[in-house]
């Protein structure tokens, strides 16, 4: 797999044709959500079938958002448009009490294999591995998913949240799509 590195012109506002400067700020390779901003959230110009992406990361408290992987229809809205690496302040978020919805989840699918309470205000490191339907999610280099997205357990998991559909990039035929930075 080549490396790619992902700048500020690899980007642009969901369902939008252009990076929104109004909303994001670029400061060499470092992207930043604009506090004052209304949000819009980003999606990669480039689609990706297997990858790795390692970037870091840092929440204010409460904060949340989501790295959702393999997005092919912006029809639907992209948090439900593929696979989500949860990244959230644990212990001030609502959806910190729940283990499915916890940083370093699999979105409603999966709850990271390790607790990760203090997440506000600091960096931390995050990788997303996407291999065929084999993905996995890192946090500060400790491994807190690894599945098969094409296992009848998953599948299982994906149809009972999503109420019977299946979801973009789990589903065996759409292993190609966009990355998508959430501002939840």
């Amino acid at each position: 797999m080549a490396e790619i590195e992902l700048t500020a012109a690899a980007w642009r506002g969901y369902a939008q044709q252009d990076f929104p400067a109004h909303a994001w700020s670029v400061d060499g390779n470092l992207l930043r959500a604009m506090a004052a901003a209304t949000g819009v959230d980003l999606i990669s110009r480039e689609s990706f079938a297997d990858f790795t992406l390692s970037l870091e990361w840092r929440l204010p408290r409460g904060g949340s958002t989501a790295v959702v992987h393999r997005v092919a229809d912006e029809s639907v809205p992209a948090t439900h448009g593929g696979p989500a690496l949860t990244l959230l302040d644990d212990a001030h978020h609502r959806d910190g009490a729940d283990s499915l919805t916890s940083c370093g989840a699999l979105f409603g699918i999966m709850a990271p294999w390790h607790d990760l309470r203090d997440s506000a205000n600091a960096y931390h490191s995050a990788r997303v591995v996407m291999q065929g339907m084999r993905l996995e999610h890192w946090i500060d280099e400790q491994q807190v998913i690894g599945c098969d997205l094409a296992s009848a357990d998953v599948q299982a998991r994906i149809a009972q949240l999503l109420f019977g559909r299946s979801l973009s990039g789990c589903d065996g035929a759409s292993a190609l799509g966009a990355l998508f930075l959430d501002l939840l």
